[in-house]
């Protein structure tokens, strides 16, 4: 499976272990960067690995800063994104299967590598349900936002 990886400098020792635990397990990483402790902008990082994603490059993300929080938002900007922050393995199930997320986030000051790796193994491991969950989905479309009232 190719996945897009990417972090700021908060990020980047958690991003450089998540990398190397998935190539490890025979995944190809698309590493967007940041790679050096020099200050960047997490930004840059969320928008570069969600084009990738979006454009089918990359199956999922993985994005990494110091809470995880401002990845998600920028990423989520995206059409076609659903970026979620994650704590634990439940959380990422849950995200797959319910929202159908392809963005996996992580805080490098909240998480730490072991339940990192415990949530990503999840994330990666869980399919979409579907069901009842594709009209809710389609609420989130760009198209019905403007529906919404």
């Amino acid at each position: 499976m190719i996945i897009a990886i990417g972090s700021d400098h908060a990020g980047l020792p958690l991003k450089q272990a998540l990398k190397t635990a998935l190539e490890a397990q025979g995944h190809s990483v698309l590493d967007a960067g940041t790679h050096g402790p020099d200050s960047v902008d997490y930004p840059d990082f969320a928008h570069a690995v969600s084009r990738q994603v979006a454009a089918g490059c990359a199956r999922f993300g993985v994005l990494v800063c110091g809470s995880g929080i401002g990845m998600a938002i920028a990423a989520n900007r995206h059409p076609g994104i659903r970026a979620a922050v994650l704590h634990d393995a439940t959380e990422a199930r849950l995200t797959r299967a319910h929202n159908d997320a392809n963005i996996a986030c992580f805080g490098a000051r909240t998480t730490g590598v072991e339940v990192a790796l415990d949530a990503l193994a999840a994330f990666l491991a869980t399919g979409y349900e579907g069901g009842r969950h594709d009209n809710r989905l389609a609420k989130l479309a760009p198209s019905t936002l403007a529906m919404a009232g």
